[in-house]
This record gives C-alpha cells, sequence and structure tokens, in this order.
C-alpha cells in the first residue's frame, strides 16, 4: 500500500475483503475521505467514483474524470431507507417501491431536500439520484464514516462499458483518484436508474437491475 496526498499525486490501493471487509483498512479509507480524497470503490453492480458529500473540489475532480456537466445527476450512496428519506422528499408509492428493491443495484431519481447542497441537485429541477447498495464494503465503509457519500459511475468517456477490473482502474486513472479499494472483479453493468419524480415511475437507464415487474 503505498501513500496518500490529497490531490491525486500519490495513490493507494486498500485491497478490503468484499464479504469480510477488514475495520482497520476501513478506518483508513474514511480518514482520506475526509481529508479529501476521491476514491474508487466497489458496489453491487460496477465500480464506482466517490467524495463526501461536502467536498466541492472532489465532486468537481468526479466531474471533469467523467466528463459531465452539472445536468448529469451524481448519485448519494445511503445505507439505508430512513438515511434516504433525509436527503430526498419520497411519498408512500416511492417508499413502497424502494423498500422492494433495496438495497439493490438501483439508482432512485428524487426530488432533494435542503439537506442536499444545491451544487449536487440538478440545476433545474432540484432533483438528486439516491442509492442503497447490497455491498458488504459500502455499507461498512458507510457505516465508519457515518454519513452518506456521493459518487458517480465509474464509466471513463469513450468506453462501452465500466471499468470493473481493479488492476485496470489503477492503470488507467491511478493518478487521478487518491484510492483504489479492491475488492476482486466487479461487473460490467452499472445500476437501473429509475426516476420517481412523475406520477409513474420511469426507466431512463436499464441496468443490472431488473424491471419487468414496472409493466
Amino acid at each position: 500500500m503505498t501513500g496518500f496526498r490529497c490531490n491525486g499525486a500519490v495513490m493507494s490501493v486498500l485491497s478490503i475483503h468484499p464479504e469480510n471487509p477488514q475495520p482497520r483498512l476501513l478506518r483508513q479509507a474514511v480518514e482520506w475521505l475526509q481529508q479529501g480524497a476521491v476514491i474508487v470503490l466497489p458496489t453491487d453492480a460496477c465500480y464506482a467514483l466517490a467524495c463526501r458529500i461536502g467536498d466541492k473540489a472532489g465532486v468537481e475532480r468526479i466531474r471533469r474524470l467523467r466528463e459531465v456537466s452539472e445536468d448529469h445527476h451524481l448519485t448519494l450512496l445511503c445505507r439505508d431507507l430512513s438515511e434516504l428519506g433525509v436527503y430526498a422528499k419520497v411519498d408512500n408509492t416511492a417508499f413502497r417501491l424502494m423498500k422492494a428493491l433495496t438495497p439493490g443495484p438501483y439508482t432512485f431519481i428524487l426530488p432533494a431536500t435542503r439537506e442536499v447542497p444545491r451544487r449536487l441537485q440538478h440545476p433545474k429541477r432540484r432533483t438528486v439520484g439516491m442509492r442503497v447498495p447490497e455491498s458488504r464494503v459500502v455499507q461498512e465503509l458507510l457505516r465508519e464514516h457515518g454519513a452518506p457519500l456521493m459518487s458517480a459511475t465509474l464509466h471513463l468517456p469513450g468506453d462501452e462499458y465500466p471499468l470493473s477490473e481493479p488492476w485496470e482502474i489503477e492503470e488507467r486513472i491511478g493518478r487521478l483518484v487518491d484510492t483504489v479499494i479492491d475488492s476482486g472483479a466487479g461487473t460490467l453493468e452499472a445500476t437501473t436508474v429509475i426516476d420517481l419524480t412523475g406520477s409513474v415511475p420511469e426507466v431512463v437507464r436499464h441496468g443490472l437491475g431488473r424491471v419487468d415487474f414496472l409493466e
């Protein structure tokens, strides 16, 4: 494991077990996040980029790496629906659907509450992406951190699929992030994105999560 310096100049790899995450390494990752790190972490779908919610510089780095504008929804990684409810406005219909699908490989577009910084909301719709992943590593990391993380799929511009192999992630963007959490190969699929702001759920991206129940 190499050292960490919060500007991307020195990158570290944390090899964390996918089913039995080592508490010491999780604490190290959280310490770096609190110092302003942009990290790569495994999820129940593909790998993702993440930083603290209040880390303006980290969010800007993620947007630059992904080459996306402010109109592109970033996603809050939450531990559970009660935490999600702090950051999004959820009616009964949306809650029932999310309860059936979480934790799992789904991202939900919801109206943001005032707890979400304006720069993290869609500039016109005032919405935000929300997600409760079924990943032991992410769940334990969020528990240790004590708050959601801002994230984006690790899908680089021009690539057909998201990055899924830690060695390739390190090789291609190792100098652009601060930490890679290596928990083995991920999938080549992103989450399914469901917009819950309208009168009926709308699937805006077909991904790993099934949607046949909405038809």
